[in-house]
């Protein structure tokens, strides 16, 4: 590293509390790199970009409340020198290529190891793209299955509780209390599960849990 150049300025939005802490571990102990603040949800990051200039948002737009992936589009248009990279734990084709054509072209999967992540933020702030190799099938591949389901079934473990929870009756609020997160993030949730499973209403949605072994026919009544 050239000890005469600045930091690059970094703000990570993400609400799980291991992936953030070691997200700031690495990139600050790596000496290129300010940590400037964490975001868990909109609202919070829409203020740490307007405090400073950032160079390089680091985010997963599945954990937080955006209404939907052009939000980030937005993001680009506010912000002009912001580069975007998306780190989460899994996509769905339809959600790749929607981030693709809102010009969020650096995207990697949080099973990554240290190097593959360092060489995608280098290609982010460098303005080149870049995919984990399991999501590029997902781009140029139409015809491939994703590794864990098809694109309209591809729920995280955090998804799957909520919907069982939803199943029982659980409101919005009472989630949040029960798995000690905040009510904007079970919004996003809920508006991730309903998007990735094609649903309108909770009864929708929990004949498609039935239906993909998510809740017991015995247990649910609709």
């Amino acid at each position: 590293m050239n000890l005469t150049s600045k930091p690059e300025k970094v703000i990570i939005a993400d609400n799980q509390f291991l992936i953030t802490e070691s997200l700031k571990i690495i990139l600050q102990a790596d000496g290129r790199f300010e940590v400037c603040g964490v975001a868990g949800e909109k609202n919070e990051l829409i203020k740490l970009l307007g405090s400073e200039e950032i160079s390089l948002l680091i985010v997963d737009h599945s954990l937080i409340d955006f209404s939907g992936i052009n939000e980030l589009k937005d993001l680009k248009s506010q912000f002009r020198n912001l580069k975007i990279m998306v780190l989460t734990n899994s996509l769905t084709r339809a959600e790749l290529h929607e981030l693709n054509s809102a010009g969020i072209v650096n995207v990697l999967l949080k099973t990554e190891g240290r190097d593959a992540i360092f060489d995608a933020i280098n290609a982010t702030l460098k303005g080149r793209k870049s995919y984990s190799n399991d999501l590029l099938s997902l781009l140029f591949d139409p015809g491939e299955k994703q590794a864990h389901g098809s694109d309209n079934f591809q729920l995280t473990n955090a998804e799957i509780e909520i919907v069982r929870l939803i199943s029982e009756g659980f409101t919005t609020k009472e989630i949040a209390s029960r798995k000690f997160i905040s009510f904007h993030t079970v919004i996003s949730h809920r508006k991730n599960i309903f998007r990735k499973l094609g649903v309108t209403s909770v009864s929708e949605l929990i004949m498609v849990a039935i239906r993909y072994g998510l809740i017991n026919t015995i247990e649910y009544h609709i």
